[in-house]
């Protein structure tokens, strides 16, 4: 444990990681149910262009995740998540006052580099005061918290848009920002002693970058987290407009999203107790041989039915498919960093972007070839479920 100050007690100290991890998932969330009223009042030329609202946010995190770690390494953790909290809190003001839907993506692009400090960095934070089970313990907790975010996230937002403005939204982000940032500066003492710290090298992330891409399992592995990712953030930039626009769920989606948000959260449980019997790689297996071979399946009457299948019937089987996700992404981004271990911040950072920039590109072109039906979503899990099944045994022949 690191003895750089007085650490806040442990309860504080949970709620306070939970708080601070979690910005990403709430500032994707809760704007869900308000992307059709953001595009239409600041002039958005199409329909689809409303999800460009969530995939910038994945632009800025994309960028931001491969900085922050090495940043962290050289000048503390402290000052790194400062930073990023701060760039958050200047997108929300930026998004606030947007008068374009231009301006609107320049702020989400800011908010997204912002978020991506926390999201990085407060993983070293806790290294850095605990260590295997104790850490487990304290991740397990936060994870617990964490899960809840995408569950009630979207039913907060639809509340803000009953009694207030959509930028209302931005405030109650630039809100929880700000509290977060002075109750981590104020009881949360640097973690990283003087004396640990590295100088900060673009030189290290170059060779971190040229390491992961040129290791097969690390490489094999983040390209694998990358596709599955990919899908879900398809569904992420398309889901108010199946649910909402679609089939006509108004201000019960959030109740629905939060449904599937849960079965996400449910794997996670699941694999934390399967793992250490059947092992990473069995489980990934399982899941991903799962969530392909329904998305297939489920494709033939989801096209039969004109791309609008009953409701109960896309529920049954994303709630399936989520459950598979769930389990995916802890394995693969656990499977990625095995070889990494010497350099395992920068190695983090470096396997956090590429997941993210991958994902973001492929989520995007779901998202944008949705046409009022559920087809491009179902096939996009569908083909890159067996993409990921492709990467995998390439990874597998050459171990």
């Amino acid at each position: 444990m690191s003895r750089t100050g007085p650490q806040p007690r442990f309860g504080e100290f949970v709620t306070l990681t939970a708080l601070v991890i979690s910005l990403v998932a709430l500032s994707i969330d809760i704007m869900l149910p308000a992307l059709q009223q953001i595009a239409g009042d600041l002039g958005a030329p199409r329909a689809n262009d409303s999800q460009l609202i969530v995939s910038a946010l994945f632009v800025g995190l994309a960028a931001g995740q491969m900085v922050y770690g090495p940043l962290s390494d050289s000048i503390g953790r402290k000052p790194a998540i400062h930073a990023g909290l701060v760039l958050f809190i200047l997108g929300c003001l930026m998004s606030i006052l947007a008068t374009s839907f231009t301006v609107m993506l320049a702020g989400r692009v800011l908010q997204g580099l912002g978020a991506a400090g926390p999201r990085s960095v407060i993983i070293a934070l806790v290294r850095d005061r605990y260590e295997g089970r104790a850490m487990a313990r304290i991740m397990s907790l936060v994870m617990a918290v964490f899960i809840m975010v995408p569950a009630l996230a979207p039913g907060i937002g639809q509340i803000i848009l009953m009694i207030a403005h959509w930028r209302a939204i931005f405030g109650f982000l630039l809100a929880v920002a700000a509290i977060s940032l002075v109750w981590f500066a104020l009881r949360q003492p640097e973690t990283l002693a003087p004396e640990r710290r590295v100088g900060f090298s673009p030189s290290r992330i170059v060779l971190a970058v040229r390491e992961t891409c040129g290791n097969r399992v690390a490489f094999g592995y983040t390209l694998a987290s990358g596709l599955i990712f990919g899908a879900f953030v398809g569904y992420l930039n398309s889901a108010q407009q199946i649910f909402q626009i679609q089939y006509g769920l108004g201000a019960l989606f959030p109740l629905y999203f939060a449904a599937l948000a849960l079965a996400i959260g449910g794997a996670s449980l699941v694999n934390a107790r399967l793992v250490m019997r059947h092992g990473m790689r069995r489980l990934s297996v399982w899941a991903l041989r799962l969530l392909t071979g329904l998305s297939l399946a489920f494709l033939v009457p989801a096209t039969l039915a004109g791309g609008a299948p009953p409701l109960w019937a896309l529920m049954a089987y994303m709630m399936v498919a989520f459950f598979c996700i769930g389990m995916l992404f802890a394995n693969f981004n656990a499977l990625a960093m095995e070889p990494l271990g010497h350099i395992a911040g920068v190695g983090a950072a470096v396997v956090g972007s590429l997941t993210t920039l991958i994902s973001m590109t492929l989520g995007a072109a779901i998202g944008q070839a949705y046409d009022g039906t559920v087809v491009p979503l179902v096939a996009g899990f569908a083909l890159l479920g067996l993409a990921a099944i492709a990467v995998m045994r390439w990874i597998e022949r050459g171990r």
